[in-house]
């Protein structure tokens, strides 16, 4: 692939530190990744090897300390934090190890949060359709503490899906659930992210989960250890 014109996501030179007292500690140093449209990307690596630092600063959840980030189109670390929030509400969805989901929000109102953000038309026959499709079409008025762990997370990837992410971020997706239940949500999560073509970016303790999407990248002690940084031609 040439210089990354269908690149949408694109981490140059990347770094990040944190002050801990007096030390300063670094969690991410030169990291060169490139994400093509479409792609789905596992990052892999153990406890501590900064996989969640990159999805963070990758999804402009946070700003590097040196280094360049740009998604969908923009260089997100340049702006300032309301700037990526807005881009982040109009073009990503986050799935989340512990769910995320506002307790006191039924089902249907938690998918439909992002939609009324984004003021999308028919929303609630969005949000519903979505919560069919992942198997909850009965479930539309439970809130979290009525459904159990997979099905939060059920409704977390309906809501991370709802307003048509060009890019999807997820944190562990399945790392808080049964093997069995974690199978059938890793399923729903790959067949919805096909169904939609949305570019997948995953971090993952799960080398099956991983082996189903393109491209496998590992990390250790805040590092790229694969050459395979770029897309694929």
């Amino acid at each position: 692939m040439s210089e990354a014109t269908d690149a949408i996501i694109r981490a140059q030179d990347l770094s990040h530190q944190v002050e801990v007292g007096a030390e300063t500690l670094t969690l991410l140093s030169d990291i060169n990744l490139s994400v093509a449209a479409g792609e789905s990307v596992a990052i892999l690596g153990r406890s501590g090897s900064g996989k969640t630092t990159l999805l963070g600063l990758l999804a402009g959840l946070d700003l590097p300390s040196a280094g360049t980030v740009d998604l969908a189109g923009e260089r997100i670390s340049a702006m300032d934090e309301d700037s990526r929030a807005r881009h982040r509400a109009n073009r990503v969805g986050f799935v989340f190890q512990s769910f995320q989901l506002l307790p006191t929000l039924s089902a249907l109102e938690n998918v439909l949060l992002p939609l009324e953000l984004g003021d999308v038309r028919d929303a609630s026959g969005r949000a519903k359709e979505l919560l069919e499709r992942v198997g909850l079409g009965e479930r539309l008025g439970h809130t979290p503490r009525q459904l159990s762990g997979g099905e939060q997370q059920r409704v977390a990837i309906a809501r991370a899906f709802a307003a048509n992410p060009a890019v999807l971020f997820a944190d562990e997706p399945t790392g808080n659930l049964d093997t069995t239940t974690g199978q059938q949500v890793a399923d729903l999560l790959m067949a919805l992210n096909a169904e939609q073509g949305t570019t997948l970016v995953l971090v993952t303790h799960d080398e099956e989960l991983a082996g189903r999407c393109n491209r496998r990248i590992r990390m250790d002690g805040g590092r790229l250890l694969d050459a395979a940084a770029e897309p694929s031609s």
